[in-house]
């Protein structure tokens, strides 16, 4: 499909029983949802029928417990007495006596229904299944060097343990964090970056008067989308065209993009650690390398140093755009037109970057993100989805 990420869009309207809620914590893709009728509530050790069963928690979770369940109890307490005193001075019934706003605005509903094409090819295209660049011979020539580098580097450290000449234990988490780097590496290049469709309208709370509209593409143009060339789409919040990636950098491929630079600075910076201790600290026979080796980790540590300060660099440069909420082309064509200092974008939040998952799933590329709400991150919707969402 031509992109994995969940749509979780808030709830408009009435709000009737033909509205399927489904609470905060359980906004995830993959939940399933359960009715009233056929929802089983599995036996507790705090269930009066069901004294016997052995409660398990350990002291600690039966306390936090304990105290986190209590608030809310005193709270509604605390609510059903103002709201039966109406006369009291001290307490405003109309505040208490509403519905939480909390509660309102962490009600969902999460749509499930995939419009993507299932077609087995490769293309950046609508009708593409997977996406990926393949007109750009350059960019699939870099991003597979990226490979060959990584897997290059992990080969060194493997005969240097093989020859005992590094602990098994660093090789092997070294051996991790370069699988990491490239899971996000291939994730962020297989991965739509934000893609703008046809049938793509304005959201709502952003209808102006007029709107933006793609001369290339003929479609509707949110707010921070640029029409990539090499792509041949508009992608919502696009960065930069990568070459090393082989793909846009946009909404959509973020938080894969930005992994795959964490990870690729910590590889680089632990092998020149592990380097330095062999060469600094280390007397033994040990750490006397073959002329092979000494060849092979020489060219490591040039390839090092270079992935290091480039790395650096761009991390350096994501996390300008985050602060300031402007991209690197929006960045650059501000400064040509020397309009900087008129901007006054919010910073981005993190959430609109790795979506609303557990912390967790922030560091592990194998998550896609799921949004708070799938339509204001890409700044578009559609007809379709607008129809399920009333449905």
């Amino acid at each position: 499909m031509t992109s994995n990420l969940g749509e979780v869009t808030p709830l408009v309207g009435g709000g009737g029983d033909e509205w399927q809620r489904i609470g905060y914590p359980h906004n995830r893709r993959g939940f399933q949802n359960h009715n009233d009728a056929d929802y089983t509530m599995y036996p507790t050790s705090f269930d009066n029928n069901n004294a016997d069963q052995k409660d398990r928690r350990s002291h600690w979770n039966r306390f936090k417990e304990t105290v986190v369940g209590f608030w809310p109890v005193l709270r509604g307490r605390i609510r059903a007495t103002a709201c039966a005193d109406r006369d009291s001075k001290h307490i405003d019934p109309e505040r208490l006596c509403s519905p939480p706003a909390s509660s309102l605005e962490r009600s969902y509903y999460e749509d499930t229904y995939n419009g993507d094409s299932w077609a087995c090819s490769f293309g950046t295209d609508e009708d593409d299944g997977i996406w990926l660049n393949v007109h750009d011979r350059v960019g699939t020539i870099m991003s597979s060097t990226v490979w060959i580098l990584v897997i290059y580097s992990g080969i060194t450290v493997g005969l240097l343990s093989q020859h005992n000449h590094l602990s098994p234990i660093l090789a092997k988490i070294y051996f991790t964090i370069c699988a990491m780097a490239l899971a996000s590496h291939a994730k962020t290049s297989f991965t739509d970056p934000g893609s703008i469709p046809l049938a793509a309208v304005p959201v709502d709370v952003y209808t102006p008067a007029a709107h933006a509209m793609c001369s290339r593409c003929q479609s509707y143009k949110p707010k921070g989308t640029h029409h990539c060339r090499i792509c041949d789409r508009c992608i919502s919040g696009m960065d930069h065209h990568c070459p090393w990636m082989n793909n846009c950098v946009g909404t959509g491929n973020m938080k894969h993009f930005v992994l795959f630079l964490v990870y690729t600075w910590i590889a680089c910076a632990f092998a020149l650690m592990m380097f330095g201790w062999n060469y600094f600290f280390c007397a033994d026979e040990s750490c006397t390398f073959s002329p092979v080796l000494i060849q092979l980790v020489r060219l490591m540590t040039l390839m090092c140093i270079s992935a290091l300060i480039f790395t650096s660099s761009m991390i350096t440069n994501v996390t300008f755009g985050v602060m300031t909420g402007v991209g690197t082309i929006d960045r650059l064509k501000l400064k040509a037109d020397n309009a900087w200092g008129l901007v006054d974008d919010e910073p981005m939040e993190l959430r609109d970057i790795f979506g609303i998952g557990d912390y967790w799933t922030w560091a592990l590329p194998f998550f896609d993100p799921v949004f708070e709400d799938y339509d204001l991150a890409m700044g578009y919707s559609t007809p379709q989805r607008l129809l399920r969402e009333r449905a």
